[in-house]
């Protein structure tokens, strides 16, 4: 699956409303921090999980049937609609 098509079948349910603090694709102000931190970093949030000041994330979207690789073209799909 590509980014867009992960995004579309697991994503949206927490990112399109900012359930849990999750930041909305678009919004570039909650994004600019999460992208500073780089992509890696990113990454491995969304693949193994975190919890931080502004909310949290479930390892994978809380899809453990995505690959490292589809979850890596989200975070990147998400990203790209915000900077």
């Amino acid at each position: 699956m590509d980014g867009k098509s992960v995004y579309g079948k697991t994503c949206a349910m927490c990112h399109a409303a900012g359930v849990a603090g999750a930041p909305k694709p678009g919004d570039k102000e909650a994004w600019a921090p999460r992208i500073a931190q780089g992509n890696d970093t990113m990454y491995k949030h969304a693949i193994e999980g975190f919890t931080g000041d502004h909310g949290m994330m479930p390892a994978r979207g809380g899809s453990s049937k995505l690959t490292d690789e589809e979850v890596k073209a989200a975070v990147d799909f998400m990203v790209g609609q915000s900077v």
